[in-house]
C-alpha cells in the first residue's frame, strides 16, 4: 500500500509544479486606495461633515443630560420620593432617547458611507479587472489588517490603482465638460452672447448655481 501511495503523490505534485510559474499574483489596499483616489478623497470630506454635524447634536443631548443629573443629585435630597421618581424617570425617559437617537445616527451614516462609495468601488473593480486582463494576473487579493501578512512589494497594484482611477475620473470630466453648456468649441457667435450678457447682469442679486459651475 505504501509503494502505491508515494507514486500517486508524485503524479499529483507534479502538474502543480509544473504550473506553479505560471501563476501571477497581485494584492490591493483597498482602504489606501479608496483616501487617495479623488472621489474617495470628496466622499471622505463629505462624510466627515455629515459626522461632525451628527457628533454635535448628540454632544448637546449629553450635555442637557450631564446637567440633568447634577440637578437631580443637588436637589434629591430636598424632593418628594414621588417628585424625585419623577425626575428620575425623566431621566432615564431622555437617556434612552439619546441612546437610540446614537444608534439611528451610525446607521445613517454607515448608509451613507455605503451610497457614496458604491460608485467608487464598482469603479475600482472595473479598473482592477482591466489591469488583471492587460498584465496576466491569475488573482488580485485585497490587503488590509488580516490578511496577507507579507508579500513582494512589486506584487502591491495599489499606485497602479491610483493612478489609473484618477486618469480615468480626470478623461471623464474633460470629455463631460466639452459637451456640457459652457462657452468652447460649441460656443454661439459672439454677437448672440453680448444680450445674454447684458439679461444675466439685470438678475443681479439671484446666487449662482449649486457646484459653483
Amino acid at each position: 500500500m505504501r509503494n502505491i501511495a508515494l507514486p500517486l503523490a508524485l503524479s499529483l505534485l507534479i502538474p502543480v509544479a509544473a504550473h506553479a510559474e505560471e501563476v501571477k499574483i497581485g494584492y490591493v489596499d483597498v482602504q489606501r486606495a479608496l483616501n487617495e483616489v479623488e472621489d474617495g478623497r470628496q466622499a471622505k470630506a463629505a462624510l466627515k461633515k455629515e459626522f461632525d454635524e451628527k457628533q454635535r447634536i448628540l454632544d448637546e443631548k449629553q450635555e442637557e443630560l450631564r446637567v440633568m443629573k447634577e440637578e437631580l443629585d443637588k436637589q434629591g435630597m430636598m424632593l418628594s420620593p414621588e417628585a424625585k421618581q419623577e425626575k428620575l424617570n425623566d431621566f432615564q425617559k431622555r437617556m434612552l432617547e439619546m441612546q437610540q437617537l446614537y444608534f439611528n445616527l451610525q446607521r445613517d451614516l454607515s448608509t451613507r458611507e455605503a451610497e457614496m462609495t458604491r460608485g467608487i468601488f464598482e469603479r475600482m473593480n472595473r479598473i482592477l479587472n482591466q489591469i488583471a486582463e492587460e498584465e496576466g494576473y491569475t488573482v488580485i487579493l485585497e490587503r488590509n489588517e488580516s490578511s496577507i501578512l507579507y508579500a513582494r512589494p512589486h506584487m502591491d497594484l495599489t499606485n497602479e490603482l491610483i493612478r489609473k482611477y484618477n486618469k480615468e475620473l480626470e478623461r471623464e470630466r474633460k470629455a463631460a465638460g466639452g459637451k456640457g453648456g459652457s462657452a468652447g468649441n460649441g460656443a454661439p457667435p459672439e454677437k448672440d452672447k453680448k444680450p445674454k450678457k447684458k439679461k444675466e447682469a439685470a438678475a443681479g442679486t439671484e446666487p449662482p448655481p449649486m457646484g459653483g459651475q
